[in-house]
């Protein structure tokens, strides 16, 4: 294979730049904080209606793509390199990681005690939203998202044959081929690059507290800021390891064995647990999130200002942005041999599902510990935080070590999978030129496994979910600019293909 060089005027910028922010954390965080507090209210409560906006945008692009006439074009010759299984596993798990066990498990309770709409708390009607607000945000919106750079990345890489991995590739009709190879391509590519760190760190940063949590109560060790850096090193290694055997022997196969440890634990709670109450409960969710979509899309609560859309909504809205890139790029290139419909629809409709699964399990099951006196979920989150109301709910559970050591074990591989795919797309766009076949240079994707390491470290000096919200939230604002003049960009080859018009 031909050795692939790395391109310096966009890796080093990317390396110095994530330098300079880890460091000016760990060594000014009191002045880190209030400052990063003041910005995420700015970003929330000021243009939070332009995530809204952005978010259902692309979910009628998308939706109009897969059934127009350009659906139909194909990404690259021949067959999926992947099989239907594999590919799904590998989209979700570079998707989704960790994160899906710890808000799985608990993100309800936060809507249980703050409920929107000015829902009393604690009431049997927070307790419906509670299960259904879940279910929104980790469902057709998000996952529509993540298609939109998959789709766009993939038609230039695969039908315009463009040699490079880049989103700024994708902007050559608005900004014309000189720029996209220029300064302005290279800026395109370090944001993308600084984005994704951000969104990174938000994921590691709620990953590692859950599962020292839990090995606290295997190991009977105290949680401490030690562990957490012990285990972000640990995943480091774990994820660098299979990001330097490739697609094929590491990410698919670290994917394959992750989704079946997941469906054993989730087939083992819905047996052992309250079934009906899981089922019923998620069938209610289903219906009333479908009933109040739009109104759910588009809430911002302007007079009353209780911040719950802030607080969430906006705050996903801006996870899922920053993940476009990484979660884009990785299924454009598992993708070649399937259509733009296929890719679309197939993403929207097994990563909701997966992470509607998730929800209804974990988080009917531990709604229903609350609310029929088993187990005060809620009071225990507010009291001792999200890492002890996880574990708190696996306890109640037979077997509850097995359980436990089971859900460590999956949450490892879980974020291992998200990460490894995360170091492979970073050493694609820091790569010069990455033709149809080829892989970034082997020290080049796991140097990025270890280098995304450095930023949620440094945000554990801080502490808090506002300091992980932040790098999403700042990191999203560029990206957003980005990926209109991707659409546009797009949209303008589609209409000048003379082989996809009717």
């Amino acid at each position: 294979m031909r050795n692939t060089k790395v391109d310096k005027a966009i890796f080093w910028p990317s390396i110095l730049s994530l330098l300079a922010v880890s460091i000016s954390l760990v060594m000014y965080p009191e002045k880190s904080s209030k400052f990063i507090n003041q910005l995420l209210s700015y970003l929330t409560y000021e243009i939070g209606w332009l995530y809204l906006f952005s978010i259902f945008g692309c979910m009628i692009f998308l939706g109009w793509l897969a059934f127009s006439k350009y659906g139909k074009i194909k990404l690259g010759d021949g067959k999926p390199k992947f099989s239907t299984m594999s590919w799904v596993s590998m989209l979700f798990c570079a998707s989704i990681g960790s994160s899906i066990l710890y808000w799985g498990s608990i993100e309800w309770a936060y809507y249980y005690m703050t409920p929107p709409f000015g829902i009393e708390p604690f009431s049997a009607e927070a307790a419906e939203w509670a299960a259904t607000y879940g279910l929104f945000h980790w469902g057709i919106s998000a996952w529509t998202t993540y298609c939109l750079s998959a789709v766009v990345v993939g038609y230039f890489y695969y039908i315009r044959k463009v040699p490079i991995f880049r989103l700024s590739a994708t902007c050559v009709e608005v900004i014309g081929e000189k720029n996209t190879k220029g300064l302005i391509g290279k800026i395109i590519d370090i944001f993308v690059i600084l984005g994704l760190l951000s969104g990174v760190a938000t994921s590691l940063g709620l990953g590692t507290p859950m599962v020292a949590e839990g090995i606290g109560i295997l190991l009977g060790v105290e949680p401490s800021l030690t562990l957490d850096i012990v285990i972000i090193l640990i995943w480091g290694s774990m994820f660098g390891l299979s990001v330097f055997l490739g697609l094929e022997k590491g990410i698919k196969n670290l994917s394959n064995i992750n989704i079946l440890i997941a469906m054993g634990l989730l087939c083992f709670i819905l047996i052992v647990g309250p079934t009906s109450f899981i089922m019923n409960t998620f069938s209610n969710s289903i219906g009333k999130m479908f009933q109040n979509f739009i109104q759910m899309s588009f809430y911002t609560d302007p007079i009353a200002k209780s911040g719950f859309p802030q607080d969430w909504t906006t705050f996903y809205w801006a996870w899922w942005i920053v993940y476009i890139p990484v979660v884009g790029l990785f299924i454009a290139r598992i993708s070649k041999g399937r259509t733009l419909k296929q890719i679309i629809l197939g993403t929207t409709l097994f990563g909701s599902l997966g992470c509607w699964i998730f929800f209804a399990v974990f988080g009917n099951y531990a709604l229903h510990l609350q609310t029929n006196g088993i187990k005060d979920i809620a009071g225990i989150l507010s009291e001792h935080g999200g890492p002890v109301a996880i574990m708190s709910i696996l306890e109640t559970l037979p077997f509850s070590n097995a359980v436990i050591f089971v859900f460590i074990v999956l949450a490892f591989i879980s974020l291992a999978t998200s990460f490894d795919s995360a170091a492979y797309v970073l050493s694609s766009i820091a790569t010069k030129e990455l033709k149809d076949g080829e892989e970034p240079a082997r020290w080049h994707r796991v140097f990025w496994a270890f280098a995304i390491t450095i930023l949620p470290i440094s945000l554990m000096f801080l502490g808090g979910l506002k300091t992980l919200q932040i790098s999403s939230v700042v990191g999203s604002v560029p990206l957003i600019v980005i990926i209109v003049i991707m659409v546009i960009s797009f949209v303008k080859c589609l209409k000048n293909n003379h082989s996809i018009r009717d």
